[in-house]
């Protein structure tokens, strides 16, 4: 490593730190953007932010954790506007971040949550290749199922911007997924539409199309992405391919219930 690749290294280990620290604790922390810009080489934040998620993912595994799937984050092209991007991210799942359909999830797991609904797919084979296609991506899954991602942020208030999200392992808290799966040829991914409620009163509406037009158009991105990566998609991979609807902000002792077309229910219940 070059001088500047040494210092990238050693900052991102820092940084990684931080947020060990902020999730450990239960205390977030200032937003991260400025350190992470201190130490980019040729500008690249987004390099540098993946290089603190990856020193966070690591230590996570090396903590004994198990890595079973990634999450898709800003395929809504409104959220990328917001934030000045023009593609998604994603971030790591762990089967400690997987709660129960309906199951309470105790608000000490929890830090400044939020809920979206989603489309999960389940891998049945690996996906290796530089570059994928639709019938790659069919051929390898498993099936389907609804889910809701609780997200959360180590950065106070919010206060984010892509490379902060990024670093801070795509915004990610914890994940729920139904418990029927469904088959891509018994689904229609991109016109299926999506309602979510909370206690029976509507919070959230979508459609699969919200999801970079169909659900599977985010999927062959992180594909392609962890594959140039060196670090490929395997069979038995869980997927969280991205929102398809607005996310909604968590309040002790919510329930909410995400009803999609074909998919059935899921529920994530809340303790105070």
């Amino acid at each position: 490593m070059n001088q500047k690749e040494i210092r990238l290294d050693e900052q991102a280990g820092k940084i990684a730190d931080l947020l060990w620290q902020a999730a450990e604790s239960g205390r977030p922390i200032d937003p991260v953007r400025e350190l992470i810009e201190a130490v980019a080489i040729d500008g690249d934040l987004i390099g540098a932010a993946y290089r603190v998620q990856q020193r966070v993912t690591q230590r996570r595994l090396d903590a004994g954790e198990r890595l079973v799937g990634r999450k898709i984050g800003l395929t809504s092209k409104a959220v990328q506007r917001q934030l000045g991007v023009d593609s998604p991210d994603f971030g790591a799942l762990f089967s400690v971040m997987a709660a129960g359909d309906g199951e309470e999830i105790a608000w000490t797991r929890l830090m400044q949550p939020k809920v979206e609904a989603e489309i999960a797919l389940v891998l049945d084979r690996d996906l290796p290749h530089e570059k994928h296609t639709m019938a790659d991506l069919i051929g390898a899954t498993a099936y389907a199922l609804p889910a809701i991602e609780v997200v959360g942020s180590r950065i106070a208030n919010w206060d984010i911007r892509l490379s902060d999200t990024v670093a801070d392992n795509a915004s990610s808290g914890l994940f729920v997924l139904g418990s029927r799966p469904v088959t891509l040829d018994r689904l229609d991914l991109a016109g299926c539409g999506m309602v979510m409620e909370r206690r029976g009163d509507q919070v959230s509406v979508g459609a699969g199309a919200a999801c970079l037009g169909n659900p599977l158009n985010a999927a062959i991105w992180l594909a392609d992405m962890l594959a140039s990566m060196g670090t490929p998609l395997r069979a038995g991979d869980v997927l969280l391919t991205g929102a398809l609807g607005p996310m909604v902000a968590v309040q002790p002792g919510d329930v909410f219930t995400a009803r999609i077309e074909g998919l059935g229910c899921v529920a994530a219940a809340f303790g105070h």
